[in-house]
């Protein structure tokens, strides 16, 4: 799958940027480099820093405790302000900046700036095709979650800012509802399976004290715990116990119950029409997602067909793996023996799975202590493995990974969604560790925020395609160490890497080829051994985020085939710790940024 998608650097930029064949000649001295890089790099951190004092939700992520006890301004007011923000920085860019007198990485981040700018103002007039609240994410899980797990209260000004935040939940969330009324004026709402998923969802966080009698709900469970282990009189707690409580009843109680009675009342309007072709200009929005997320220019059609070879051809290999394990019967049979063979899963009781976050635990272990095999930068945070909490494992995916906090004050989690071990199946473990884990986003989140030397828009920016790209990536390099335990764990690899290659046929089938949600589910429990409820979660993941679920596959690809031609190109020269550092050591970008870097590593070692 190459692709012909060139990135322009500091040693090409000046063709495209000079007017005169005497410009094109002009050199500059290292000290006007170094002056016009300090200049670049001094925008990129103002512009970062204007973005990050409108964002106190992105504060308290990176571990800064600024605007700790507020929301984002969830209107489109904000959007309005920040859409001529980026056209003014833009603007100052072009005209302030000389793109030809920078070093290597300045003029990288010159031209990612520059896509990154053009294309939100281009993309702006898409801001409504979207669906705000889903049964996957949206502010509706993002407050609890966002409470626990990244509000630290580490005095009782952090439990106050803490309290704040419950306060004006409910101003939030009338910015959330105003937002979903705008879109329905739109023709754009949810299909109607997202509905009870989503009020599952709300009813779950008023469940308990102070909302009902009984145990404390997940948000106070959680405040309360943090309090109390906070130095402060009892006075003090108490106190602040009761703020809580206060706040919860008065903000945060009513702003579920009115998103509740909103989507109750949208949920009769809504229909079963699933894909992005229902939206105003669907297919127009479904394009432009497909190559802001691939940032290839590959056709949804191309994707397709992509997806359909390279289902074909790792069914093949599975059947490799059929011969191996002495199984008779064609692959549809190994698909059932698979989801119904208990040998293959841990209990559903809560020993089982501690058995299945320890044994997660052990694989990430044992493959950071064979890191220096592959990598020469490695990570400085931590990671740990932690269960998806309860109030929202139901509809939340099977596994994901949040970076640390840049101040160490956080480490790097792998979540395992453990409402059932019956889909979390013991021959996916490796691979699933390794893609959340080591070495996948573990690595890629955070090598990229402590590297030094590149802007914060860089650090803690994203490329789906790259990011999900290297994850998948990881999940193939451990078969080449020969760290899959077993035939059946090497299976898991392929049925998850199957997986991928099936959410090309079916996000493109579904948005492109206006397929129905049960054809979508069809096509999964056909030609994978995913349970019913993975095939069913998936799709419905397909139909809410167009385009997203095609990041994987297409940047793994992308990948191998730059490895592979380096391989070939340099022979004994090609070392795979190098290629990694290359990879790795420019943070998140796109996929044919990232073949520039290639080759121009590949052209230094010729």
């Amino acid at each position: 799958m190459k692709r012909n998608l060139k990135i322009v650097f500091a040693s090409i930029v000046i063709l495209m940027s000079c007017s005169t064949p005497e410009e094109k000649q002009k050199t500059y001295s290292p000290e006007e480099i170094a002056t016009e890089t300090k200049k670049a790099n001094d925008f990129f951190e103002d512009a970062f820093q204007t973005s990050l004092d409108r964002s106190p939700l992105q504060q308290s992520y990176l571990g800064i405790k600024k605007d700790y006890g507020k929301w984002d301004d969830l209107s489109d007011e904000k959007a309005q302000e920040d859409l001529e923000i980026t056209k003014s920085q833009l603007q100052y860019l072009k005209d302030s900046i000389n793109p030809e007198a920078l070093d290597k990485q300045a003029a990288i981040s010159y031209q990612l700036f520059k896509e990154s700018a053009e294309n939100q103002i281009t993309d702006f007039k898409w801001r409504f095709h979207n669906y705000p609240v889903n049964q996957m994410f949206g502010f509706h899980t993002q407050v609890p979650a966002f409470l626990i797990n990244i509000h630290q209260v580490a005095d009782s000004s952090d439990a106050a800012a803490y309290i704040s935040r419950l306060q004006s939940v409910e101003n939030a969330f009338n910015q959330l509802v105003e937002g979903l009324q705008t879109r329905e004026s739109k023709s754009i709402l949810p299909p109607k399976f997202v509905f009870p998923r989503v009020l599952e969802d709300c009813q779950n966080i008023l469940n308990g004290a102070p909302f009902k009698e009984g145990e404390p709900s997940t948000i106070l469970a959680d405040f309360n715990r943090k309090v109390d282990a906070l130095d402060v009189s009892d006075d003090v707690k108490k106190n602040l116990i009761n703020a809580a409580n206060e706040a919860l009843m008065s903000s945060v109680k009513p702003a579920y119950e009115e998103l509740i009675a909103f989507m109750k009342e949208q949920e009769a309007r809504a229909t079963e029409d699933d894909g992005a072709w229902k939206f105003p200009d669907g297919g127009e929005f479904y394009d432009n997602a497909l190559k802001r997320t691939t940032t290839t220019d590959l056709t949804a059609e191309e994707i397709h067909q992509i997806g359909l070879d390279e289902v074909a051809r790792i069914h093949d290999e599975m059947r490799e793996i059929m011969k191996q394990v002495d199984f008779e019967g064609d692959l549809q049979t190994f698909f059932t023996f698979l989801k119904e063979d208990d040998q293959f899963y841990y209990p559903n009781t809560d020993e089982g799975k501690e058995a299945y976050l320890d044994s997660a635990k052990s694989i990430i272990d044992n493959m950071e202590s064979r890191l220096d095999e592959l990598f020469i930068t490695k990570p400085q945070a931590r990671i740990k493995v932690k269960r998806v909490e309860a109030f929202r494992e139901n509809s939340a995916g099977k596994a994901f990974y949040q970076s640390p906090a840049p101040d160490g004050s956080r480490p790097g989690t792998y979540y395992a969604n453990l409402a059932n071990t019956k889909n979390m199946p013991k021959f996916e473990m490796e691979a699933l560790a390794y893609h959340e884990g080591i070495p996948g986003h573990h690595m890629d989140r955070t090598i990229a925020q402590e590297l030094t030397g590149i802007p914060k828009f860089r650090k803690f920016g994203g490329y789906t395609a790259y990011v999900e790209g290297w994850g998948l990536y990881s999940e193939f390099v451990p078969k080449e160490m020969g760290m899959y335990a077993n035939p059946y764990s090497d299976y898991g690899r392929l049925a998850m890497e199957l997986w991928r290659a099936c959410r090309l046929v079916v996000d493109t089938g579904i948005h492109l080829k206006k397929w129905t949600r049960q054809q979508g589910i069809d096509y999964y429990l056909t030609n994978t051994s995913g349970s019913e409820r993975e095939c069913v979660r998936m799709v419905e993941r397909h139909i809410v985020i167009p385009s997203q679920a095609t990041a994987y596959k297409i940047g793994m690809l992308k990948i191998l085939e730059l490895r592979s031609d380096a391989k070939e190109k340099l022979g004994e020269k090609f070392d795979i710790r190098e290629f990694h550092e290359v990879v790795l050591t420019s943070g998140a970008i796109p996929l044919n940024t990232l073949e520039e870097l290639v080759t121009e590593w590949v052209n230094s070692k010729l």
